[in-house]
């Protein structure tokens, strides 16, 4: 029975994987117990594929499988747990940003009763404009969202079995994993570690990715977007309705003025933007429907070791058709 499963998302980590590999061994020999790793290649272009089989081959431990094409770090995660079978399973990244000598540490917490144990990274070394938003958005976060996600929070985290079972019973395709971490429940301890740069590579989280990924954070757990529309509307008909009044009122008092042209301008501009902002907003929750009534698979498999053959819809495994490839 394996005890542990490493799920491991790759993309374009030639560089680094073998140093990964090597301090993951490093980190879990001492422990003495059964582990496996889980990798998954999210549709590389350089040779972390070919990097992953040479693993396999020289590892009974090593699982693989690789994307028809990059599909998101969210869709590789998902494989990687549809793909293990540890009792408990720690996800974490292949740059060594997570480090793995923070894996047993991880493994006696859940020897406590934790379902969860989230490694919370801090700040330091990251660059004070990046660093500030990233605090603005976990407080806009804690405000808004409907699930509580504490600040350094990431994908770094063991979950148990029956909490990865419970990941993998919910259906819907616009996936943001640290709102469905936080949703299931379950018991939960956290403990912070220290930044680690990349050991090699470039990140591939850039401004404008995060951007996206903290707007798609919002929306999916979150409602209110919409209900701020419909106040927005209520206190401009309100303010409108004020105006008006106040108009009438000036006419019978001072008589008719003529009305300025740049307060009609102001007023036809400002509420032609309230309500571009509006329809936007109602757009992106209909696109969100439009995605998930399709029903696509998260993911298309390219290439899989034996062991590993999972269906990409139900998760379920699959007897193998063929040789790789």
């Amino acid at each position: 029975m394996v005890e542990i499963s490493i799920v491991v998302p790759c993309f374009n980590e030639s560089e680094v994987i073998d140093a990964f590999h090597t301090a993951v061994l490093a980190a879990l020999g001492p422990t003495g117990a059964s582990f496996e790793i889980c990798y998954v290649d999210d549709g590389s272009g350089d040779g972390t594929v070919e990097r992953l089989r040479e693993l396999a081959r020289a590892d009974s431990r090593v699982r693989y499988t690789s994307f028809s094409r990059n599909f998101g770090k969210e869709s590789a995660m998902l494989a990687g747990m549809r793909m293990s079978r540890g009792d408990a399973v720690v996800l974490m990244d292949a740059d060594l940003q997570h480090p793995p000598e923070l894996v047993p540490r991880m493994l006696e917490l859940h020897q406590h009763g934790y379902d969860q144990v989230v490694a919370q990274r801090d700040r330091s070394g990251e660059g004070a404009v990046r660093s500030a938003f990233s605090r603005a958005y976990y407080r806009l976060v804690r405000r808004f969202m409907e699930v509580e996600i504490a600040d350094g929070a990431g994908d770094f985290r063991l979950l148990s079995r029956r909490a990865v079972d419970a990941i993998l019973s919910l259906p819907e395709s616009n996936r943001f994993s640290k709102g469905l971490f936080s949703w299931i429940g379950f018991d939960t301890v956290s403990f912070r570690y220290e930044n680690v740069e990349r050991a090699a590579g470039a990140s591939k989280w850039g401004g404008r990715r995060l951007l996206n990924y903290g707007i798609d954070g919002l929306l999916s757990f979150n409602s209110r977007p919409l209900r701020l529309a419909i106040h927005t509307g209520l206190w401009l008909f309100v303010s409108a309705l004020l105006y008006a009044l106040w108009i009438v009122a000036n006419a019978l008092l001072n008589g008719v003025d003529t009305p300025g042209y740049a307060t009609l301008i102001a007023a036809i501009v400002g509420l032609s933007g309230v309500q571009l902002a509006t329809l936007g907003v109602i757009g992106e929750y209909v696109g969100r429907i439009y995605h998930e009534a399709k029903r696509r698979p998260h993911y298309v498999v390219r290439e899989t070791d034996r062991s590993a053959a999972v269906d990409a819809r139900t998760g379920r495994p699959v007897a193998p058709a063929g040789r790789p490839g």
